[in-house]
């Protein structure tokens, strides 16, 4: 049975999601949907979601699984995200291999050893600010949001500082669904080659940083180790998604207790913690909201009679299933950072659910702290509502995070 013969055309700006999260959620369990070109099935119901997510019926590897996928890496724009060979693609035995290697880089020791530099990245950029006249006007994504995880993740990765802003600006890309698909072919050539050079300075001089356990690893292990092309695409898996997903939510956790002041004042009151904070933003405002994508090993029957085709496209709408009423009920749309049940789908579920996590926690939760501490009174300059989306359908942030500097006193 099919409820829907037309796909639903996903906005590439992403200025009309949570209309659009509802409109998917309407259509059932699952609907068809037209990303960018390729249909594909967005699956918003979160039980659903979660049992396709753990199914050896449901692959990330669109070369052994998609039917479509030569075709596809010729004219999608976001074609990179199923043509990288990393472990974000990787499907089985491939998959547990690479997360292997990987893993080491996200370890409760490697995670715990960086809470200073992250304490004393967040404490100087504040410190800057607060150096600027009271009241004054600044846009935190560029100030906080966007500084704090580029730092983090390259010195965990080695980057030099004289290529931060270059892998800044191609990352941005992998996420700006607006590009055509000569534009994203330019941005991942460029993208390509700042991974090139980053991986030529670490031979040549290696560090006590990932790249240049990951090089060793790829050089030393010819059987179990990476090829030359998964050491690079794991290098960008690691320094996009170790990146950009940490800033949105900087970000959307700034807007949303700006937004709402009787939840700020429960944080400055002592009566929550700043990590309810961090996982009621990141169930309400995903950095991600859609994840392309996965393809059916198999036919699936869903529970509603619809059929996913062997070989057929799987979104997973991550934004719209954390806000399913039947996971968070009716309030699952409020932003309550004293809610039970704090479980969502902002990290993925299953076998790829993201090793950054621990770290991406730790830099939100210690931003938000600091900040707070510092400008107890920081107030947004414009009303929530204005703020702009990014232009992605993918990435869930704002163009600008204005917000007017306010202290204890001034």
């Amino acid at each position: 049975m099919t409820l829907s013969t037309k796909p639903i055309v996903l906005d590439p700006t992403g200025a009309r999601a949570h209309d659009e999260h509802q409109q998917l959620r309407a259509h059932g369990q699952a609907a068809r949907v037209d990303i960018l070109g390729v249909t594909a099935w967005s699956v918003t119901d979160p039980a659903l979601l979660k049992e396709l997510l753990t199914s050896p019926s449901v692959s990330k590897d669109a070369r052994a699984h998609w039917p479509d996928f030569n075709e596809a890496i010729q004219r999608w724009p976001l074609a990179l995200w199923v043509a990288v060979e990393n472990m974000f693609t990787a499907y089985g035995s491939d998959h547990r291999r690479l997360r292997r290697i990987v893993a080491p880089a996200f370890s409760h020791r490697r995670v715990t050893a960086l809470r200073k530099n992250i304490d004393a990245v967040v404490t100087g950029i504040l410190d800057d600010l607060d150096a600027l006249p009271p009241g004054e006007v600044v846009d935190l994504r560029e100030r906080l949001a966007y500084p704090l995880p580029i730092a983090v993740i390259s010195r965990l990765m080695g980057v030099p500082a004289e290529q931060q802003d270059s892998f800044r600006r191609v990352v941005d890309g992998v996420f700006d669904t607006t590009l055509t698909a000569e534009q994203s072919e330019a941005n991942t050539k460029a993208l390509y080659e700042a991974l090139h050079l980053l991986i030529a300075a670490k031979r040549a001089e290696p560090g006590d940083d990932m790249t240049s356990l990951l090089i060793t690893s790829r050089d030393e292990d010819a059987e179990g180790g990476l090829s030359e092309d998964e050491l690079r695409d794991t290098l960008l898996l690691m320094i996009s998604a170790g990146y950009e997903t940490t800033v949105n939510v900087i970000d959307q956790a700034i807007t949303q207790l700006l937004a709402h002041p009787d939840q700020l004042a429960l944080l400055q009151a002592g009566k929550a913690d700043w990590n309810d904070a961090v996982e009621e933003t990141l169930r309400l405002e995903p950095a991600v909201r859609h994840l392309p994508l996965r393809f059916a090993v198999t036919d699936i029957e869903l529970p509603d009679g619809q059929t996913i085709a062997r070989g057929e496209a799987i979104l997973a709408s991550y934004a719209a299933a954390n806000r399913h009423p039947d996971w968070h009920g009716e309030s699952a749309d409020a932003f309550d950072i004293t809610r039970t049940l704090k479980e969502h789908l902002a990290f993925g579920h299953g076998v790829h659910f993201c090793l950054g996590a621990p770290l991406a926690r730790l830099e939100v939760s210690t931003a938000l702290r600091l900040l707070f501490e510092r400008f107890p009174r920081l107030e947004l300059a414009v009303p929530a509502e204005e703020l702009k989306p990014l232009g992605s359908l993918l990435s869930n942030g704002h163009q600008t995070l204005p917000v007017r500097l306010r202290n204890a006193t001034g």
